[in-house]
């Protein structure tokens, strides 16, 4: 996304988040929690988890031969723990990433960038909908004309409106609460999923390493892909619902109500475009078509899924983006309105 139009349909916050350097220190935390779980357990030793951390601790990457690794290789980590590899001390060079398969990393990385994403995600929700309750109790009772297939119909209160862009929202932030449990797990299997390589300790190991990342347990899970699809699909549409029908108040014809510093034009002074509502209708479409995308990424054959794997990269990052910019935009937009 380009800076202009990043300004406009975009969230800093969670781009930084999920940035190359980002997603680098989670995988080097994913490292550390690994080799220091492995030495709780005894399969590698105090010194060689010591020795791994503090290889770790001081790592600068060379980038250039990182993305030359991911090109070859399709995945960054064995690039990076060749890198590694000539940081830790010789004598226990191979106690790093024992057992471990480029998924495992890559995957639990990924849920400690969720968690800082769902706490963005609850903390926006919240504040909307506390926007929405202040909103009900200053003007719950004023009359609107409301409208069934796009007509005029019948008379209602305010309340009922905003009731209808508030609800969908309480449901999405208890989703989103309860998904931290099932969604936000370590994921450790090795090679081919079934944690033979720990050879006995994979499920301490990935205990301890849950308990370091402060992550859930969970089984391997490298092939099932299901828990996010629905969910950043449902709050961007729900938010979209909530922009267009802002959009269609604002009419000049309509008149329900105003934005206050809406968008001008370069050849009609009298404008008063919504463009926040406009752009919450885009981004609930866009999510919705990117949510059929990630869901052909469930399609994974046998083990892992290289095919699949890579669409997930291609699909999920744009659709945490759009829905980060869905929450930031409506507070954005409830600032502006004002009712007639």
């Amino acid at each position: 996304m380009t800076p202009w139009l990043s300004a406009l349909a975009g969230d800093n916050d969670i781009t930084a988040l999920l940035a190359d350097d980002a997603q680098l220190a989670a995988m080097l935390a994913v490292e550390v929690a690994l080799a220091e779980a492995s030495a709780d357990c005894g399969w590698i030793s105090d010194a060689a988890a010591a020795a791994i951390k503090d290889a770790i601790a001081g790592f600068v990457p060379d980038h250039a031969q990182l993305a030359a690794g991911m090109l070859a290789d399709g995945v960054v980590v064995p690039a990076l723990l060749r890198q590694l590899r000539t940081r830790v001390d010789p004598a226990h060079a191979d106690a790093l990433h024992r057992g471990a398969t480029s998924q495992d990393i890559i995957d639990t990385a990924l849920m400690l960038s969720l968690a800082r994403i769902f706490d963005l995600y609850e903390a926006r929700l919240t504040g909307l909908l506390a926007e929405f309750e202040a909103l009900a109790r200053s003007a719950g009772e004023r009359p609107l004309l409301a409208h069934t297939r796009m007509q005029a119909a019948l008379p209602t209160r305010w309340r009922a409106k905003i009731d209808s862009w508030a609800e969908p929202l309480r449901r999405h932030r208890q989703a989103l609460t309860a998904m931290r449990g099932t969604l936000l797990v370590v994921q450790l299997g090795g090679p081919v999923g079934d944690r033979e390589s720990f050879e006995g300790h994979g499920g301490a190991i990935a205990a301890g390493m849950a308990r370091r990342l402060d992550l859930g347990m969970a089984t391997p899970w490298q092939a099932t892909r299901d828990p996010i699809v629905a969910l950043l699909a449902l709050i961007s549409g729900s938010l979209g619902k909530f922009g267009a029908d802002v959009a269609l108040l604002a009419q000049t014809e309509v008149g329900a109500l105003r934005l206050e510093g809406a968008g001008g034009s370069s050849s009609m002074a009298h404008k008063a475009n919504p463009v926040a509502a406009e752009v919450l209708v885009a981004l609930a479409r866009s999510n919705a078509g990117l949510s059929g995308t990630l869901g052909q990424a469930m399609v994974h054959e046998y083990e892992r899924s290289g095919a699949a794997w890579t669409l997930e990269w291609l699909t999920l990052p744009p659709m945490l983006v759009t829905t980060g910019a869905s929450l930031r935009l409506s507070l954005r937009l409830l600032e502006q309105l004002r009712l007639v």
